[in-house]
């Protein structure tokens, strides 16, 4: 029975969906390894707010929003980056929030002033370390550089060889250069070679695919397990052959439903006894995520974080939408093309999926992609178009800011990031 449709009003309140709701996004930051070093944060307070307009009201409200909610929450053991405008640098506000978490991101428009050069001097001395945003050929900034510790250089705004340029003015073993707005694997290997040390982007999403390659076994042992547990009669002993077959997987199953985060009171000895206790709706969500986990084991940890962070936010808001799929497996699959590096369409061919779903990854219209929409633009921080697609689906902009906060915060215990 599909529930009623949901409105504004009829949506109960979360616990963290107060009065002064926090918006928040974050970007990685990440390293030559692809492993993440930092995340940018992206605060909004409210509806009207957008912080295009006011970057001084932005800077504060990150402070604010990151003393509220907790670097830590946020940011796990990763750095924090904050932007910091003029009068943010005046008043040490950064100060407020711990020296070995966060990096003072001071933005293209602060000029360097006297004031702003002490600002940076004790910034330094409480041992903050200090980026430069936007940094580009000829910057008014340079005064600033002897404080930098990082410099980030929009890819999409400069030359190849302006980069080149500031990388050897400026770039080294004390002051790493940062590339960032980069869009594909391409770039990436450019800016690398380049010898850029941290790389900002949605590079890593995009999976570089080789025309005619095969899709290795363990990859496709990974697709056998998503196919088996997207039909709608379940095999279970197939199932229990499968992941018996596996142990990895088997054993990283056992563990996270043995981790107090799942709130299972029973302690789960095997499979056959996960299958018993589950019931089949759970096992094939942990399935998926144990899948999902598994198959990015070598790849990027930060794809794992955003595959269960999606996932449980599309989850979550659906809770509050008259739609009877599996949004979770829709978040899910997402970025699972990247994780397998297969593209989407060999993807979904594998899979017996609804036809609502595959229509939404594939970017067509349909009944969840609205969603699907909602869970990209939140992602991003994309407020102007979050708050659009919030309301066309009845959702108030608190309960989806709350959602992707709780995601956030499921996906980090269910890994153990933080």
């Amino acid at each position: 029975m599909k529930p009623a449709p949901a409105t504004t009003k009829d949506i109960t309140p979360d616990p963290l969906a107060r009065p002064g709701q926090r918006f928040v996004a974050r970007q990685p930051i990440l390293d030559k390894s692809l492993n993440v070093f930092g995340y940018e944060l992206l605060f909004r307070n409210g509806i009207e707010d957008f912080f295009n307009a006011d970057p001084e009201s932005a800077a504060r409200s990150t402070l604010d929003t990151s003393l509220l909610l907790g670097i830590g929450a946020l940011c796990g053991n990763r750095l924090a980056f904050v932007n910091c405008t003029r009068d943010v640098l005046f008043k040490d506000l950064i100060t407020l929030l711990p020296p070995n978490q966060v990096v003072a991101e001071i933005l293209e428009t602060v000029e360097p002033e006297d004031r702003v050069i002490e600002a940076c001097k004790r910034l330094k001395s409480f041992g903050y370390r200090i980026a430069l945003d936007d940094f580009a050929p000829n910057d008014p900034r340079i005064p600033l550089c002897e404080f930098a510790d990082i410099i980030k250089v929009d890819i999409r705004a400069t030359r190849p060889e302006e980069r080149a340029g500031m990388m050897r003015r400026f770039g080294s073993a004390k002051c790493k250069m940062l590339a960032e707005k980069l869009e594909s694997p391409h770039e990436f290997q450019q800016a690398r070679d380049m010898g850029f040390v941290y790389f900002q982007g949605y590079f890593f999403c995009r999976p570089e695919l080789v025309i005619g390659r095969e899709v290795p076994a363990s990859r496709l042992h990974y697709m056998r397990l998503l196919e088996l547990v997207s039909r709608s009669e379940l095999d279970m002993p197939e199932v229990e052959k499968l992941l018996k077959g596996e142990p990895s997987i088997s054993y990283r199953l056992l563990r996270y439903l043995n981790s107090p985060v799942f709130g299972i009171a029973l302690e789960i000895k095997s499979i056959r006894h996960a299958i018993a206790i589950l019931g089949e709706r759970e096992l094939r969500r942990w399935i998926r995520l144990v899948v999902t986990v598994s198959a990015a084991e070598q790849k990027c940890s930060e794809l794992v974080l955003m595959a269960l962070t999606r996932a449980r936010f599309c989850e979550l808001v659906s809770q509050h939408m008259p739609i009877k799929y599996d949004s979770f497996l829709m978040g899910l699959l997402s970025i699972m093309d990247a994780i397998l590096e297969v593209s989407m369409d060999t993807l979904l061919e594998q899979l017996p999926m609804e036809h609502e779903i595959k229509i939404a990854l594939l970017g067509q219209p349909g009944t969840l992609r609205p969603l699907y929409q909602l869970m990209l633009s939140q992602e991003s921080g994309e407020w102007t178009q979050s708050t659009e697609l919030a309301r066309q689906l009845n959702i108030s902009d608190e309960s989806v800011a709350s959602a992707w906060f709780q995601a956030m915060q499921w996906a980090q215990d269910a890994t153990g990031s933080k």
